[in-house]
């Protein structure tokens, strides 16, 4: 059975960092990591491609969050830098098999993590 395993989440104050990580059971050809604030849909946040080792980003977290791999151990990174109190969500980590097509759609992705709150205070 599939796994991904998150951690990281906590609680910080804006201006700060965190750093989630994803571990999983597969080699998966694309990982991406996805957020749902209450009452607002899940949105696309990174996503990095296995093939080609190139990463992708929401225009709302771009230059502050950076997205890595440890293709050894399977593991998926999402550095947090100068965080916002609208960065306040469930940060879910996502993978599918082909690294093919586009990485912003959620309905997309095959395996899902069982998220990690992210709590930014003002």
């Amino acid at each position: 059975q599939v796994q991904l395993v998150e951690s990281g989440g906590g609680l910080v104050q804006a201006g700060g960092s965190l750093r989630l990580s994803c571990a999983a059971s597969l080699s998966a050809g694309l990982m991406g990591w996805f957020r749902q604030a209450p009452g607002k849909e899940r949105e696309f946040v990174a996503a990095h491609r296995w093939s080609t080792s190139t990463t992708s980003y929401s225009d709302s977290v771009k230059g502050r969050f950076t997205i890595s791999r440890d293709n050894a151990k399977n593991t998926v990174y999402l550095e947090m830098n100068t965080l916002k109190p609208e960065d306040t969500a469930v940060y879910y980590c996502a993978a599918r098999i082909t690294g093919i097509g586009d990485a912003k759609y959620a309905q997309t992705y095959t395996y899902w993590g069982q998220g990690t709150q992210v709590t930014v205070s003002s």
